[in-house]
């Protein structure tokens, strides 16, 4: 029994926690309440027989720069990353666009097409982050640039950069992947780090769909001795004396263990372990504040998007939001539109494509979304064979930890930016002795990288009893890349 771990949900962050723990000789059981591991991280024909879509997650270049994912040998087992031609554009209404791409020469001139001096600004700023991202010890020679960067508003940043207001809405888009305002600290880091990280690994998609990556991730957990048990719903974390016991599962089953591992949000944390939890910690995860919730398409189409802009018939991802007013305008509804299948054909039958988009705009419908599409791509639906949608109802009830639809696990505010769930100095170790938590809700946060299960699955391997060697392990080893 004392070998013995359970991680809940199979999510990257449950099987990262799994594979850590499987690595250092434990026993290890993930449980997961649906009929297929993955959590946010699957594919599926949503539309028609033959056309591959991502229901959740698509696009991952945390994945693809994750000091985690790279230490494990996920190309042995199937995983192969897609390129497209730009790593993302930003078109505008009279057919221009601003395009990022790996090549940092390439988006410097992309951005100095509309204003000369944006893109020589631009790699001045950009390119001293670039080489830290695969070694982070380099960033700690910037730590005072990077403080007033993550306390600047997107506007801010964006000013100081760009004299064209078509360049500053084309790092406002990278901003609105999160959830703070344009004009609120805390929204540049976001664009900063999401540019810079397409700069070093670009914005890649796992071939024939993002369930690859989970499928990558399950077998090296299986090929370490770990098993992956669907359908098995956990309802509560049994409480002893000294610690977490075990689980129990919907029907009354029991499984025992001392060490219980949760990629679970922090209202799901409650409902499993509330009773054992003292009173100040589970007010602190009550008050944790979720994201705004997320309206997605997705389509089957009988050819590619006839974007105006050149630059977006070759980017994987497409932010439609128009020029510094249109973004800068709460009406208007922001997409993030995907289209894998241009630099993937396995996504469809030939001649054919997918695509997506997702807004957070709260009057969001089909035809709203569409219309925003059109306007950057006129005859768009003319192209669209089927869709799919999924409201931020369906989300929710999809995977209990997309919390109302929210897609990047809680707010990013700057309160809860660095501080998830709540200020503690090891946010994975819960109270209750032998229970911690793996999810988006702990640092860094939401994306497919690994990281929260990565150091939860390390906290808890510090208690000796849990390892076969009795020297402490350290808590960061296997962080670096090769």
């Amino acid at each position: 029994m004392t070998r013995t771990a359970l991680v809940i949900g199979s999510g990257p962050n449950g099987l990262t926690a799994a594979i850590t723990l499987a690595k250092a000789g434990l026993d290890v059981i993930v449980l997961e309440r649906a009929d297929r591991p993955g959590g946010a991280v699957a594919t599926e024909e949503l539309t028609l027989p033959r056309f591959r879509h991502d229901t959740f997650s698509a696009v991952h270049p945390a994945a693809a720069v994750s000091p985690v994912f790279a230490r494990m040998p996920l190309a042995r087992h199937g995983l192969r990353w897609v390129h497209p031609g730009a790593c993302y554009a930003h078109p505008l209404p009279d057919g221009r666009a601003v395009a990022l791409y790996r090549d940092l020469d390439r988006t410097a001139a992309s951005l100095d097409a509309l204003r000369p001096g944006d893109g020589e600004r631009w790699r001045a700023f950009a390119q001293p982050y670039v080489p830290g991202l695969r070694r982070p010890l380099r960033m700690l020679a910037r730590t005072p640039e990077l403080a007033r960067i993550v306390a600047m508003p997107a506007q801010a940043l964006a000013g100081e950069l760009f004299g064209d207001p078509a360049n500053r809405a084309w790092l406002y888009g990278s901003a609105l992947h999160g959830d703070v305002p344009l004009h609120a600290s805390g929204s540049a880091i976001a664009a900063m780090v999401l540019n810079v990280v397409g700069h070093a690994v670009g914005w890649p998609s796992p071939e024939g769909g993002a369930g690859r990556l989970t499928d990558a991730l399950v077998a090296y957990l299986s090929e370490l001795g770990g098993r992956v048990r669907t359908g098995a719903e956990v309802t509560r974390v049994t409480v002893g004396s000294r610690g977490a016991t075990g689980v129990e599962l919907a029907g009354g089953e029991r499984l025992e263990a001392p060490l219980v591992v949760a990629d679970v949000m922090p209202q799901a944390l409650l409902a499993l372990a509330g009773d054992a939890l003292p009173r100040r910690y589970a007010t602190a995860l009550a008050r944790y504040r979720y994201g705004p919730p997320t309206f997605k398409v997705d389509w089957a189409l009988d050819a590619p998007i006839p974007w105006l802009a050149a630059e977006a018939r070759e980017a994987g991802t497409v932010h439609v939001g128009g020029t510094e007013d249109d973004l800068l305008d709460a009406g208007r509804p922001f997409l993030l539109l995907g289209q894998q299948s241009l630099a993937d054909p396995s996504r469809a039958p030939p001649g054919r494509h997918t695509a997506w988009a997702y807004t957070h705009a709260r009057d969001a419908s089909v035809e709203r979304v569409e219309a925003e599409v059109e306007r950057f791509a006129p005859g768009f639906r003319d192209r669209v064979l089927a869709r799919h949608v999924l409201t931020p109802n369906d989300l929710a009830r999809r995977n209990p930890n997309l919390v109302g639809g929210d897609v990047g696990g809680g707010s990013y505010a700057l309160d809860q930016l660095f501080f998830r769930p709540l200020p503690k100095p090891v946010p994975y170790r819960t109270p209750v002795r032998g229970l911690y938590l793996a999810s988006a809700a702990t640092p860094p946060g939401g994306s497919v990288h690994g990281i929260p299960g990565y150091l939860a699955a390390r906290v808890a391997l510090l208690r000796p009893s849990l390892h076969r060697r009795r020297a402490a392990l350290p808590l960061f080893a296997g962080m670096g890349t090769r």
